[in-house]
């Protein structure tokens, strides 16, 4: 026995297949706390309640967060979490002093909204045009939870005791009673999923035997009629589209050694891309069109030519594939605003997803942008076994607050809310001046600035209230923001007319000067520094660096700007040239392969000289416009070219 549960235990240091568990562990497996009795229990309460509420509490020791109420089994689960727009939203909601939304009321929140918040897996200018549009959404969603009443705060937390807990708990007689594994409720039916104590004969009639790893003269897609038990997955938001087919039967490769490893056995899979999100703005078009009016643009045209062109492809795809996801176990769909979830779930002729489909599924954690890897992550991730660990003692300690949660809610002896601590005249006066000045800073706006700063008295040695609060850790003076937010003119006004310290540091022991992130800032140090005097300061204690005169700092931009537009200037005049050239030997080809042109015949202009013509008349607005329309329909193309490979 004792050579059992040692096999066991080193089976759980592998990733293990829930739908191809090895026979040892299967036997074994047991529904957690079914044969467990609660002394005390309450009606409310079930003994699964008890035992996640103590998984929580344990875990939450090492790998959790306390602001979103999660936790995980290990640091990278964690660390992803923190970069997810769910932890964002939540930072952001406390420090506005709204209430934070745990997992499914932030997907409810956001699913009303009409844009997708784009994930990982871009390049550096996607991932900032990503982020430009997460954190419109984000603040969006912020302004609308602000306007809910707060009477109605108590049915966002009722929740808890009716929502169902998104994995299955199960035990092993081969493993220590304190570790559990899990199971993710979604791939189980509905009818299995209301029968939790027949949950290990489900599994057990759920395992399938590998396959074998396909030759490469076999690498086709299979056909409806020899297809293996599959799920359908499929991603869509921010112009961004990714489905799959997957095999539930895992497919075994013969690595070197005759090693056998069992790996995901892909029957089909597409993804597209088509630009329809409005960069740096947020929103679809078509969101923009029904709130704002339909706007005239070359890229609103191209925006809603891609919405258009998506909806096609994505629906010819689905037609493609209706025969395989009819026949499919389970359907995961990811669609978030209203015009992706039209584009899925319409019903339109021969339309395949159904909104009432029971085999219909959400993914029970955050994802990422739409793409194959991401969705073979979340197929990992939806069918591979959860180890946690837990002690009896945080066991005793969830079943004790459990209890005193329920008799602290009781009716009959109400407790006084603690009441917030009421602010002092000048402790209101120090926070509205906060706001005001960090306002004024980041819009550069110095005369109101310098008005502000006079008219109510404020001193030079003023700093930022609430000193404890994030926004105010590395920014806790006026001299300090404007540096971090390189405004130069900003600092000059508060050093030359405020009478601001240099000298300062903030909670990470560094002066305004070494937050500046440009020259420009840098200069305005050096400038006041040249103007104030030496004596007026310990410029070496602020780390600024010797002082220039305002006309040699304004003299070494301009002749820094003269050079850039000269070296723009020459990389003009070469690539004219060579096209030029270009043009010239290709004329000079054709010629050559024709036998010459012939007398009085048309000569073909070049393609400098044509752009020349197109914009000859135009004001440098519209030449802009019509190049942002030809460099739109240029990346169309390559990404057409693109799909077609």
């Amino acid at each position: 026995m004792a050579a059992s549960d040692s096999r066991i235990e080193e089976l759980l240091k592998r990733p293990l297949y829930v739908y191809d568990l090895p026979q040892e562990l299967l036997a074994t497996l047991t529904a957690k706390n079914a044969n467990e009795a609660v002394a005390e229990q309450t009606p409310e309460s079930t003994p699964q309640d008890l035992e996640l509420a103590a998984q929580e509490s344990a875990i939450a020791t090492s790998t959790s967060c306390s602001l979103c109420n999660v936790a995980y089994r290990n640091v990278e689960e964690q660390r992803s979490h923190v970069r997810s727009d769910q932890h964002r939203y939540n930072l952001k909601a406390q420090l506005r002093g709204n209430t934070p939304l745990d997992e499914a009321q932030f997907i409810k929140a956001i699913g009303e909204l009409d844009e997708s918040i784009s994930g990982s897996e871009s390049s550096e200018s996607e991932e900032e045009e990503a982020e430009g549009d997460a954190d419109t959404t984000l603040t969006a969603l912020l302004k609308r939870q602000a306007k809910l009443a707060e009477p109605n705060e108590e049915a966002t937390t009722v929740k808890g005791g009716t929502a169902k807990q998104p994995l299955f708990w199960l035990s092993s007689s081969g493993i220590p009673s304190n570790k559990s594994l899990g199971v993710y409720r979604a791939i189980f039916s509905d009818v299995e999923q209301d029968e939790p104590g027949h949950l290990v004969e489900t599994l057990r009639r759920k395992q399938l035997a590998p396959v074998k790893a396909r030759t490469n003269n076999a690498q086709a897609q299979q056909s409806p009629s020899d297809s293996s038990p599959h799920m359908f997955m499929c991603m869509i938001g921010g112009g961004h589209f990714a489905a799959m087919l997957v095999s539930l039967a895992p497919e075994l490769h013969r690595k070197q050694g005759g090693v056998e490893e069992r790996q995901a056995r892909v029957i089909a899979h597409k993804t597209f891309h088509r630009y329809t999100t409005r960069r740096k703005q947020g929103g679809s078009q078509s969101a923009s069109d029904a709130s704002r009016g339909a706007a005239h643009s070359a890229g609103s045209s191209l925006r809603r030519y891609n919405e258009a062109a998506l909806e096609k492809d994505v629906r010819d795809l689905l037609a493609d594939w209706k025969e395989m996801i009819d026949t499919a176990e389970l359907l995961f769909v990811r669609a978030t605003g209203k015009t992706n979830k039209r584009i899925l779930f319409e019903k339109y002729d021969n339309h395949v997803l159904k909104q009432n489909d029971p085999r219909l599924r959400g993914f029970p954690f955050n994802t990422r942008r739409a793409t194959q890897g991401e969705l073979m992550r979340c197929f990992k991730e939806l069918t591979r076994i959860k180890v946690s660990e837990i002690d009896e003692a945080a066991l005793a300690a969830a079943a004790a607050a459990e209890a005193k949660k329920k008799e602290d809610s009781k009716p009959s002896t109400p407790r006084p809310q603690p009441q917030k601590p009421k602010l002092s005249k000048e402790e209101e006066e120090a926070l509205l001046h906060t706001s005001q000045i960090q306002a004024l800073i980041r819009r550069s706006k110095v005369p109101a600035l310098m008005s502000y700063i006079s008219n109510n008295s404020i001193p030079s040695s003023f700093t930022f209230t609430p000193a404890d609060s994030p926004q105010n850790f590395r920014c806790p003076t006026p001299l300090h923001l404007a540096a971090n937010s390189n405004a130069p003119a900003v600092v000059a006004a508060l050093l030359t007319k405020a009478g601001a310290d240099p000298t300062s540091i903030n909670n990470e022991g560094r002066t305004p000067f070494e937050l500046a992130g440009d020259r420009p800032t840098r200069d305005a140090f050096r400038v006041s520094r040249h103007g104030l005097g030496e004596s007026k300061w310990d410029w070496n204690a602020a780390k600024v660096p010797s002082a220039v005169s305002k006309a040699d700092a304004d003299s070494r931009a301009e002749r820094e700007r003269r050079d850039a537009e000269e070296e723009e200037s020459k990389r003009r005049k070469a690539d004219l040239e060579r096209l030029k050239k270009e043009d010239a030997e290709r004329e000079a080809h054709q010629r050559t392969s024709k036998g010459g042109r012939t007398l009085g015949a048309t000569v073909e202009k070049t393609a400098a000289e044509k752009r020349e013509e197109e914009t000859r008349g135009m004001t440098p607005e519209m030449r802009m416009r019509l190049e942002r329309e030809r460099r739109a329909r240029a990346a169309e193309e390559r990404f057409r070219r693109m799909q077609g490979n």
